[in-house]
């Protein structure tokens, strides 16, 4: 589920729908559907879903992007409800995320490969599609602030920060990878990472471990461990000013089907100190 303007949120649905739902109204509307795959077997859900800015899509509408485990890729106008632009994927999708600037997208997928797309002509334009440099399975991908860098979470408890160099982006961060979400001899899945919108390089992972943790991404240093959850951490958000995180507690079958703790939303504030990257040495 993203957020859109003026009170609208947009999310994906089993059944490959993508839906607008108007908070004030409490309303929804499907503004695209999805072809039901091709293979009975497979599944049509659209996975990850990401918003644009109005003054992007160029006609005060809203553009929406939508991934699905069919190995779709689409464009919709919002307001039009009809797709502008739509790519077949070479894997199921897992992540999505827009670069800062609004001119890229970044689309997760299995076989660890990651496919980046440009916007800047209002429709999607494949640039790059390469290997993940995490050996497993990928779980999350965002851009880093400046848009020059990507930070990859993997099923193997493992955070790979990788430059986009052959986009002709300026290197801001070396590529290298490192170990979380580990407990002695256990391994889990880093679900979620996302970027602190105040400081710079800072970032906050989350996993099926039940914690939390930021990371300075420049410093490749730990900066805070927050206390644990009840159960998997499936997604996080900071608050626009950075002073506070919700944390969706919820278990994402890791472990198969099993009995869990009931799915639930924190809110914590968080102080500076927790959140301020390393200073140089």
């Amino acid at each position: 589920c993203k957020s859109g303007s003026d009170g609208v949120l947009y999310a994906g649905g089993m059944d490959g729908s993508v839906r607008s739902f108007d908070i004030a109204a409490s309303a929804s509307t499907v503004i695209g559907q999805h072809a039901p795959p091709s293979d009975e077997k497979s599944s049509s859900a659209c996975s990850c879903v990401a918003t644009l800015p109005q003054q992007q899509a160029g006609s005060g509408s809203t553009l929406v992007a939508s991934a699905t485990w069919s190995k779709e890729l689409k464009l919709w106008d919002a307001r039009q409800s009809e797709a502008i632009s739509s790519f077949d994927l070479i894997g199921k999708a897992y992540s999505m995320d827009v670069d800062p600037t609004n001119n890229r997208i970044v689309v997760a997928m299995s076989g660890r490969k990651n496919a980046f797309y440009d916007l800047r002509a209002g429709k999607l334009e494949l640039k790059l599609e390469r290997d993940s440099s995490l050996k497993f399975q990928s779980r999350c991908a965002r851009f880093f602030p400046d848009g020059n860098a990507i930070a990859l979470g993997s099923v193997e408890g493992r955070v790979g920060v990788e430059p986009l160099d052959e986009l002709g982006l300026t290197r801001t961060v070396k590529k290298y990878a490192f170990k979380c979400h580990r407990a002695n001899d256990m391994v889990y899945p880093v679900n979620c990472i996302e970027f602190h919108p105040k400081f710079l390089g800072t970032f906050a992972t989350g996993g099926c471990d039940g914690t939390v943790v930021l990371w300075d991404g420049f410093k490749k240093k730990r900066l805070t461990a927050l206390p644990s959850f009840p159960t998997s951490v499936s997604a996080i958000a900071f608050h626009p000013n950075g002073g506070e995180i919700a944390v969706a507690a919820s278990y994402t079958f890791e472990d198969g089907d099993r009995e869990h703790p009931k799915d639930e939303l924190f809110v914590r504030k968080l102080l500076e100190s927790e959140c301020l990257p390393k200073a140089k040495s």
